[in-house]
């Protein structure tokens, strides 16, 4: 082997990201309401960026946009940071005769919009939703109503506030016990066991208050605490809850029968009002508020048939560049203020960037959604079950930009249709192939499988190969691990799970 030292010259290629570029693919893929938040920001680090907030009528970007500038495929997306882009800051500092929109002044809302503008964000406040009770709340208010001394409530408290979100206590007592006196000396151990006691009549306490099931250490015990002796099934329940519940999961019930002696029909009337108890007493409690979906994406239906999209960005406030700092940028070229001047011209710049990128964002949206729609007709005509397999390559192809950006461009944004709002991401399906040599989406298989199922006779539920067969009857080709995959993913039991002993033959 030799080694030796010296110079050498080699070519090689690698793609190299302009900023510009980057900004573009940001914008790209922020939601209508994180866009909101990126204009926010760029007004703030930027003084030249000005805004209209729109007032009535819905702003169209595309009036900002010189008509004889190039088309999107046109405009060279890379800028040489290297360069001086003197060409590009002198057509900056004629920017005016050529896009006047963006440099106009312009007036804000009248005094009108303004009121009206501020009475519907003051009916919005009116109407949020108050903080919810917690459950911890719920059990001190209830707390109060015992004539409790002050050690014992302290230790009630302390049990309640170490509940998890579903009302169990996880934490064994004695962690709960406050710290050792020193001066005990001697009487630790009885201390000990005074505290422990106290403890326990604390959980006691807490065990009693309302939900039922509240302060269990195990579901075993919560679903104890919820029976009442006034129950048809009390003692049946009892004996099923203590040594049969992993038997009633599998559906076990012959096993039940010989282990407990009841029959099956009173084994399946327990197990009905077992099924009333709450395993989670405390999850009523949580927070269950579903954030509100802004759709980005709006499908309206053609007079001729099909459908046409729109974008909802009419809350974006208009941005154009101030005219104030377009004026200090001709001074300070007069003056021959190089600093001032190179000041200027980076945030015109970033100004024009973050305005174009904003448009480019809002073509490449509305393309990219009105492939999607064209190809998903048949599940905008007749319901989700008649979608169409679609990937994200098709689309790229259709519209002519990279997989990435159509990837970009659907992430996190949500479709309103008249059948409700969808993720666009929901209209790309994978899928297999039918009998008939033609695509079947896997979400079409999945609700014949759950059709199938619904339809068998439950006293001989089909197995995971014979759904294969039923399948394909239907013409749908799949192999058995699909079947049981899609069947877990489901929720849907095993066949033995799904047995139902009470019309066995015996």
């Amino acid at each position: 082997m030799r080694l030796s030292l010296g110079q050498s010259m080699q070519m090689s290629q690698k793609q190299v990201l302009a900023p510009r570029m980057i900004q573009s693919m940001e914008i790209l893929q922020l939601p209508i309401l994180a866009l909101q938040e990126r204009i926010e920001q760029e007004m703030e680090d930027n003084p030249v960026l000005d805004q209209v907030e729109p007032a009535g009528e819905e702003y169209e970007l595309e009036e900002k946009v010189n008509p004889d500038a190039p088309s999107d495929s046109e405009k060279e997306l890379v800028v040489d940071e290297t360069d001086n882009n003197e060409d590009d800051f002198e057509r900056l500092s004629n920017m005016v005769e050529n896009m006047p929109d963006v440099y106009e002044e312009r007036t804000g809302p009248s005094r009108g919009e303004i009121e009206a503008e501020g009475d519907r964000r003051h009916d919005q406040m009116a109407n949020m939703v108050a903080r919810p009770e917690s459950l911890q709340d719920y059990l001190e208010h209830q707390l109060s109503w015992y004539d409790l001394d002050e050690e014992h409530t302290r230790f009630c408290e302390r049990i309640i506030y170490n509940l998890d979100s579903n009302g169990y206590l996880k934490s064994p007592l004695e962690d709960l016990l406050p710290p050792q006196p020193v001066e005990l000396n001697g009487a630790a151990e009885k201390w000990h066991e005074e505290q422990l006691q106290v403890a326990e009549e604390a959980l006691t306490t807490v065990q009693r208050l309302d939900p039922p099931g509240v302060g269990a250490r195990s579901l075993k015990e919560c679903l104890m605490l919820q029976l009442t002796p006034g129950l048809l099934f009390y003692e049946e329940l009892q004996v099923l809850i203590e040594n049969h519940l992993e038997d009633l999961e599998n559906n076990r019930l012959p096993l039940i029968e010989k282990k407990t002696g009841y029959d099956i029909e009173t084994i399946q009337e327990a197990w009905e009002d077992l099924k009333t108890l709450k395993p989670k007493p405390g999850s009523e409690f949580n927070d269950t508020t579903v954030a509100a979906v802004t759709p980005d994406v709006f499908i309206d239906r053609k007079e001729g048939g099909g459908y046409t999209v729109r974008l909802e960005d009419g809350d974006l406030p208009s941005l154009y560049i101030s005219p104030t700092h377009r004026r200090m940028l001709q001074q300070a070229i007069t003056a021959k203020d190089k600093q001032t001047c190179d000041y200027i011209k980076k945030k015109i710049m970033a100004a024009q960037w973050i305005i174009e990128a904003i448009e480019q964002r809002r073509s490449t949206l509305t393309k990219v959604s009105q492939a999607i729609v064209d190809h998903q007709t048949k599940f905008l005509d007749d319901g989700p079950e008649h979608i169409e397999p679609l990937k994200m390559q098709q689309i790229a192809d259709k519209v002519g930009v990279h997989v990435t950006t159509v990837s970009r461009a659907v992430d996190d944004k949500w479709m309103q249709t008249h059948r409700g709002i969808f993720p666009l991401k929901r209209f790309f399906v994978g899928g297999t192939t039918g009998a008939d040599g033609e695509e079947v989406a896997w979400d079409k298989v999945r609700l014949q499988l759950q059709e199938i199922i619904d339809n068998e006779n439950k006293t001989k539920p089909f197995s995971d190969d014979a759904l294969v067969k039923e399948l394909a009857k239907e013409g749908i080709t799949v192999a058995r691990r699909t079947v049981t995959k899609y069947r877990k993913a489901m929720s849907i039991p095993s066949s033995r799970q799904r047995k139902d002993w009470s019309k066995t033959e015996k």
